[in-house]
């Protein structure tokens, strides 16, 4: 019964991506990846490597990034989502579709950054948190 299995990362919205790369390098001494751009999902990305999860630095790709008006609306960056891995993300969709959760989009698994299914989860539904489920 048991659905979702382990915390994936914390996805933080950023103003200047390369400033934020350098303060979490320099200034924590973090892992940090090079930058990925993903058109097809309007985020450029950063993860930060931590050993037991990681942390996801996200800014605006593009003029339709779905992130951009968040952006705007926090000037100096904030937490954007969490990330939580499941076992079987279409079994998932359904015991939520059952419980009346709104997925946003289609409802169909998109492939996300690391390459593997995700769905988000509407963060009225989830005291104003938006969930990343992505499948393990």
């Amino acid at each position: 019964n048991l659905m979702i299995t382990k915390f994936n990362h914390v996805a933080i919205v950023v103003p200047d991506l390369n400033a934020a790369k350098k303060k979490y390098k320099e200034v924590l001494g973090a892992k940090v990846s090079e930058i990925s751009n993903y058109a097809e999902h309007g985020v450029s990305v950063v993860f930060v490597e931590l050993e037991n999860t990681k942390i996801e630095l996200m800014h605006p790709y593009g003029n339709k990034s779905p992130i951009k008006k968040f952006l705007e609306n926090n000037k100096n960056g904030s937490i954007h989502h969490i990330c939580i891995e499941v076992k079987d993300i279409k079994k998932s969709v359904e015991k939520l579709k059952k419980n009346r959760i709104k997925i946003l989009g289609d409802e169909t698994p998109k492939k996300g950054a690391h390459n593997k299914p995700v769905i988000f989860l509407h963060p009225k539904d989830f005291y104003g948190t938006l969930i990343e489920l992505e499948q393990e």
